[in-house]
């Protein structure tokens, strides 16, 4: 198939962290073109303070090199900059004449820092801080001048002022406004930075309105004059005094522009489809983002559609801030000014040089403001995101995470208390889970390898400080080079992989040997440990080891998924989403006649019946005449397929009968989390196979495999996993990876979590690079797979006792129960009941 032409202008980190998503879910989509007006190639913007203030190298940021480009065929154009859209033609312009075709264009055009209007901007000396060339530009004024002035107090005016002063200048900041940084902090947070910075030898002059600079009689800036009069010498005057969506550009091209070239939710322009803006050239509902979190969000979700996966929105962001200067400590977030119906819970210590404040409105956290101790700053901002309802922590809220008592904790160190879950990045969407992993798995010991590896830290840097906790608390103190373990559960310090291995090695069969062979503490385990181990017997010695149905959750004993009020919910099985009209009767006939009060259809192109009786269950199953859909189960539970081919004329594929195949081969098979696979005909994907654990998509030359998706609470695009030929292909490469999921994959684990542990490259090795390897997988499937009863239908076979169908009758008083009877009991939970 002939790749598209993608052209992206500008070289910047938003449009840059775009493709690197592109790349990771449509490698061979486009051909791409990429435009830089500056000679570098994508580097850290947000890091030039730290290699001002000497504490850092150019080299060091650099983000990608020339070499990654190459790496991808990515033909680059650097300092060239590009002055003409033609949208007729579909081609860019450059300055020098290079002209580049398009398919698709990318605009990341970034933003221009505003000058003042005032007389002497032309002058020698007089700069803006935006990009490398201003960066060294100051690096060597502070060799050979003296005096300069920073025209603005905020994040990057400070973070100026503070590298120049390192740098041996005398700096002063000029404010307009009462107070520094107004936009990311109150009055008295504001206060109190600037004293912090005059006491390391700033010069602050608030208030003070620039009239004019004045020149030397060599053209060279010379000084300051204030509209009071006043005049400060200046040798170097560096503007920081806000930026603009730079849109000339896409304005020149008839793209409607306001506040930034206008993107709707998917980051096409609003005027040209085939046209798409990140980045702070970007104005989404009416908001030009300038921090890098929102930036890479947007990449995120633009490189998803310009996949052609379709799905995902960019809604807009909550944003935080933090400042780059060493030994600053501030935090900001939200509605932290507070206002009409917020209250507010504030604690100031200036002799210590800390300052916290709380903005509360409908017992939510809606805003914070810290100064001098932030570590609890990443906390605030996951309540405040979260939106979740603060009364039950309301009084130990401005104490910190480490002061809820319902978070374990070790000590009072930050990273020891956060969950794995909790982002650490945000720049980067980071977890700690993901960090501490790949500094066990890959032996890290440095911050620059956490950075290389995991990208924590490596944008704003405002996090650095707590990875550096996370590698003193994973790998220093009694760190050892085994990977740290958690216990299946209480009953045992075994690890999941470590019991999945002696019941292989060991030929272990039954749930006697696992408690008596490996030394359980309890001897009849317990409600977290009996499903894994049943799990793990059957899956490794299918059709030797006897599944024990007491130790499956309550919706895999009944075999129908229970709701709040204690019905169930009935989900037929549909070959591919497709039905017929006698099962469609036999559906609306059973809605009839067991009063059946809601009728849906599922997102998997299925049919719920929802609020069946448990004792109606069985006459249901029987009466629909359809094999279980295994919508309760821990096992293959849909394939959702388009039209494709047969009907579809956009299809290149027929995925309906692709994903019948697909779902007839494995419907019975049992997993260590639920399982859903799709089919689409076509590229357009109209079945969602991005974000499904199996996608198949149909190409002119066959299909395109995808794996461990996930459109759960947090959607993860799946990765492209090879390219096939043939249906049969299809079956045996999608067999080979569920077997291998389900022999290697730990209970309760998704395959999304599955591939992310072991990495994608040692899948690829067992069944791309292992082609008798992968036949083994397969027939390893089938052979398990082979006679495994349908659970509606074949009872005695599936084990499924009868009795729990029952409906309670009552017992005379004082009676006992019967056997029968308190075998028919069942949890209206999602817990195993305990072993008979």
């Amino acid at each position: 198939m002939k790749k598209m032409k993608l052209v992206m202008v500008g070289n910047g980190m938003a449009g840059v962290r775009t493709l690197e998503e592109l790349l990771k879910i449509a490698p061979d989509l486009y051909d791409i073109t990429v435009f830089g007006a500056e000679p570098h190639p994508n580097y850290n913007r947000i890091l030039l303070s730290p290699v001002l203030a000497g504490e850092q190298t150019l080299d060091e940021i650099i983000l990608n090199p020339i070499s990654w480009y190459e790496e991808h065929g990515i033909t680059l154009h650097l300092g060239k900059r590009v002055t003409t859209i033609d949208r007729v033609r579909r081609q860019v312009v450059a300055e020098d004449g290079t002209v580049a075709a398009y398919d698709r264009l990318l605009l990341a055009t970034g933003s221009s820092p505003f000058i003042l209007p005032v007389a002497g901007k032309e002058l020698d000396g007089v700069i803006a801080y935006r990009d490398i060339a201003d960066t060294n530009t100051m690096i060597e004024a502070a060799q050979r001048y003296r005096h300069a002035v920073v025209i603005g107090g905020g994040l990057l005016g400070l973070e100026a002022a503070n590298g120049l002063m390192l740098r041996g200048m005398q700096v002063s900041v000029v404010h307009l406004h009462p107070w520094l940084m107004e936009r990311q902090l109150d009055d008295q947070a504001g206060d109190l930075l600037r004293k912090s910075l005059q006491d390391r030898g700033l010069r602050f002059l608030m208030g003070a309105q620039t009239e004019a600079l004045i020149g030397g009689a060599d053209g060279r800036v010379m000084a300051v004059r204030f509209k009071d009069g006043q005049e400060i010498p200046a040798d170097l005057v560096v503007m920081a005094a806000g930026i603009r969506p730079n849109t000339a550009l896409a304005e020149s091209a008839g793209l409607h522009c306001h506040r930034g070239v206008v993107v709707s939710d998917t980051l096409q322009t609003v005027t040209d489809p085939r046209i798409y803006a990140v980045g702070e050239c970007a104005a989404h509902r009416g908001i030009a983002y300038g921090l890098v979190a929102p930036l890479f969000e947007q990449g995120k979700v633009c490189a998803n559609h310009l996949a052609q996966f379709g799905i995902g929105r960019y809604l807009g962001s909550q944003t935080s801030t933090k400042l780059k200067v060493t030994g600053i400590d501030l935090f900001s977030a939200g509605d932290f000014m507070g206002g009409e119906g917020t209250e507010e819970i504030v604690m100031s210590d200036p002799f210590a040089g800390v300052y916290k404040k709380l903005v509360i409105k409908d017992d939510q956290l809606v805003g914070a403001c810290l100064y001098g101790d932030t570590v609890d700053g990443s906390w605030y901002f996951k309540l405040l995101r979260e939106g979740r309802k603060i009364t039950d922590i309301r009084d130990r809220l401005m104490f910190g995470e480490s002061n809820i008592g319902d978070v374990g904790h070790q000590g009072h160190n930050k990273a020891a208390a956060m969950a794995d879950s909790d982002e650490v990045c945000g720049c980067n969407g980071v977890s700690k889970g993901a960090i501490c992993k790949a500094i066990k798995d890959k032996g890290l010991f440095t911050l620059e390898e956490v950075r290389k590896h995991t990208k924590a830290s490596a944008s704003c840097g405002s996090c650095t400080g707590l990875v550096e906790q996370l590698l003193m608390f994973t790998a220093g103190g009694d760190y050892s080079a085994a990977p740290r373990k958690k216990a299946v559960c209480g009953c045992t310090e075994l690890s999941h992989q470590e019991v999945r291995d002696a019941i292989f090695r060991d030929h272990l069969v039954r749930m006697s040997d696992i408690f008596e062979h490996l030394h359980w503490t309890t001897p009849n385990g317990c409600a977290t440990c009996r499903p894994a181990l049943n799990y793990y017997l059957i899956s490794s010695w299918p059709k030797e080891a006897v599944d024990d149905p007491q130790s499956r959750y309550i919706n895999e004993r009944s075999h129908a998924n229970i709701q709040k009020d204690g019905t169930y919910s009935v989900i037929p099985r549909m070959w591919g989403g497709e039905t017929s009209a006698a099962e469609l009767r036999r559906i609306a006939d059973a809605v009839d006649k067991y009063r059946i009060p809601t009728v849906k259809v599922t997102g998997g192109q299925r049919i719920d019946l929802l609020g069946v009786r448990k004792e109606d269950l069985v006459q249901v199953w029987r009466d629909i005449g359809m094999p279980s859909g295994h919508a309760y189960a821990k096992a293959l539970r849909t394939v959702k397929t388009c039209v494709g081919s047969e009907w579809c004329r956009m299809g290149t594929q027929d995925s309906t009968q692709m994903g019948k195949d697909l779902e007839r081969a494995m419907w019975r098979m049992y997993a260590p989390h639920k399982v859903k696979f799709a089919v689409s005909g076509c590229p357009r994907n109209c079945a969602e196979a991005g974000i499904k654990d199996v996608g198949i998509i149909g190409v002119d030359s066959g299909w395109e495999m995808y794996i461990a998706g996930n459109g759960g609470i947090k959607t993860e695009v799946a990765h492209f996993f090879t390219k096939l030929k043939t249906a049969e292909e299809v079956l045996e490469y999608t067999g080979a990876f569920m077997q291998l999921y389900r022999k290697e994959g730990w209970y309760l684990e998704r395959t999304v979590h599955y591939v992310s542990r072991v990495g994608l490259d040692h899948v690829k090795q067992r069944i791309l690079d292992d082609a008798e390897g992968r036949r083994a997988l397969w027939a390893e499937l089938q052979f398990a797979l082979d006679g495994e009863p349908d659970p509606w239908f074949e009872f005695s076979k599936a084990q499924v006792d009868l009795r729990q169908f029952e409906p309670l009758r009552p017992a005379p008083l004082n009676a006992p129960l019967s056997a029968a009877s308190s075998t028919s009991l069942s949890a209206p939970s999602n817990e195993p009941l305990s072993a008979a």
